[in-house]
């Protein structure tokens, strides 16, 4: 028999964010299901009361379905789908390879599309779900030496996008939410993944370097409160809280930080975009009627 309560499945969620969304859901009287690559880092959450499943995100499609229907037949329903798993690639497009490139869009997005292909039919069935696929600040600004972590991000945006106009009709609200800087162990040495190749005399006093010790100096020393940001998550989902009353948007930004760079980068695209105006309209035809 299908719970009466609202179920969550939760991909990444032995850290960050997936693992306080979980807990956030699961104080609300949820039920979860938490999902990682090693069972080991969800002991947490089992003690919560969320029940664990192993999950590779890069896996197969098909492996990926199967997995999706264990977590649906856990509770005889799914209400929830947030994809959190993601990891970032630190190395300048000259050092990275190809594989590595492959293995961050594998994991930040082909990991997010599969999850939720798999999820959508139950959701269509039922007429209703939320689907939350995590961006990021990066999803705004391009940062050298994390240009592919960008790429992956501005990507998932882009896509949840697309599939929340997709998917409206079938009363399923989708969103992309889109952090700053948050105080987890995201860019601690053993999460940050590094380019194998590495050319740092090439790129000393460049963008590059710059930014790589932006990286180390803001680990875990991030401004942002990642249960405080959880919260609101879940509220926005259920649209209760702080969302009571509010449509659920294609876009939640999170973070003092990152609302100061959409709004820089929206104020400079507007700016750019008055610069070449005319130039940019003197491409149509001349019988084009826009």
């Amino acid at each position: 028999m299908a719970s009466s309560f609202p179920v969550w499945l939760v991909t990444g969620a032995g850290t960050g964010f997936g693992k306080a969304i979980a807990l956030s859901a699961l104080k609300r009287g949820h039920h979860v299901v938490a999902t990682a690559r090693r069972p080991s880092v969800l002991s947490d959450l089992v003690d919560a009361g969320a029940h664990a499943m192993v999950l590779d995100v890069t896996v197969p499609e098909d492996d990926i379905a199967a997995k999706v229907k264990e977590a649906h037949d856990v509770h005889g329903r799914l209400d929830y789908l947030v994809n959190s798993a993601a990891y970032v690639l630190e190395g300048t497009c000259e050092e990275a390879s190809e594989k590595e490139v492959f293995d961050e869009f594998n994991t930040n997005v082909f990991g997010t599309i599969k999850l939720c292909r798999a999820v959508i039919p139950y959701f269509r069935a039922q007429s209703h779900g939320g689907i939350a696929n995590f961006g990021s600040l990066g999803s705004w600004v391009g940062s050298p030496a994390t240009g592919f972590y960008n790429a992956t991000k501005w990507a998932v945006s882009g896509f949840t996008e697309a599939l929340s106009v997709e998917l409206k009709p079938f009363g399923i609200v989708v969103t992309s939410i889109e952090p700053g800087q948050f105080r987890t162990a995201f860019l601690n040495a053993d999460k940050r993944k590094k380019s194998a190749r590495r050319m740092e005399d090439v790129y000393a006093n460049t963008g590059a370097e710059e930014y790589r010790a932006l990286l180390d100096a803001a680990d875990n020393n991030q401004p942002g409160d990642v249960n405080r940001g959880a919260e609101i998550v879940v509220d926005v989902l259920t649209r209760t809280g702080v969302a009571e009353g509010k449509e659920v948007p294609v876009r939640l930004v999170l973070g003092k930080d990152c609302l100061n760079v959409v709004r820089d980068k929206c104020e400079s695209t507007l700016k750019l975009m008055s610069e070449w105006e005319e130039v940019a309209v003197s491409t149509d035809h001349i019988d084009a009627k826009l």
